[in-house]
């Protein structure tokens, strides 16, 4: 039976811009043994050749077909929800292309979508923006529910406390696509290529890669030698 990996990037093969020892020579055994593998990131303000650089920078060389966002997962979902749809975002880079790739049009006004990702330009006046549409009826979708790591100097905050803002302000629950929800462990084992007990995830943290494997069906270690 063919096996296939799905493998958490930060904390798994690096710490912040620190490779993680071994990590690159866990990667480069699967290239050479021609081994489906999956990086698989919650960041969606990172395209793929973001994620390819930085690997590259730390002496692992991949291709953008082996990295799979939260971005992609979206986008891939909301044009399931309504093929053609609109959205109002909060978010840059790799979030607004992956929303154009898969056929969502970017709006100002009366969207279908209000999208929340990463991000450091949105204002509070485009947040009351999205207030005011998601009272409207606006479907509200964050691309993760992922925390601040509070620390000092960190230049992006986390989804979890820009969505809390906004689920304040409207009452409203935002739906989650990223990791651990179904949705986006769904989306990247389809993109592996391969089935549920065909695939085995890495990660490091129990709340996301290992919460939805586990809700998944999807065998799970906490880190690239299985400790």
């Amino acid at each position: 039976m063919a096996q296939g990996l799905l493998i958490d990037m930060d904390g798994v093969v690096y710490a912040g811009d620190a490779l993680i020892p071994g990590a690159d020579l866990f990667i480069n055994r699967l290239l050479k043994e021609g081994i489906p593998f999956l990086f698989m990131t919650n960041n969606s303000q990172r395209t793929r050749i973001d994620a390819v650089r930085k690997l590259d920078r730390m002496g692992i060389k991949v291709k953008e077909e082996h990295v799979y966002t939260s971005a992609m997962a979206t986008g891939k979902f909301l044009a399931s929800q309504i093929p053609g749809g609109t959205a109002y975002v909060l978010g840059e880079g790799g979030l607004l292309s992956s929303l154009h790739e898969n056929g969502i049009a970017l709006v100002n006004t009366d969207p279908d979508f209000v999208v929340l990702g990463e991000g450091r330009n949105f204002t509070l006046e485009m947040v009351q923006r999205a207030v005011d549409m998601i009272l409207a009826g606006a479907k509200f979708v964050i691309t993760n529910r992922d925390p601040s790591p509070k620390k000092k100097g960190w230049d992006n905050l986390g989804i979890a406390a820009t969505s809390a803002m906004i689920e304040e302000a409207t009452g409203i629950k935002a739906f989650n696509v990223g990791k651990p929800s179904p949705v986006m462990m769904r989306s990247a084992r389809k993109a592996l290529g391969l089935e549920t007990a065909e695939t085995t995830i890495i990660g490091d943290t129990m709340g996301t890669d290992i919460r939805g494997g586990v809700q998944m069906g999807l065998q799970n270690y906490s880190g690239v030698d299985g400790k």
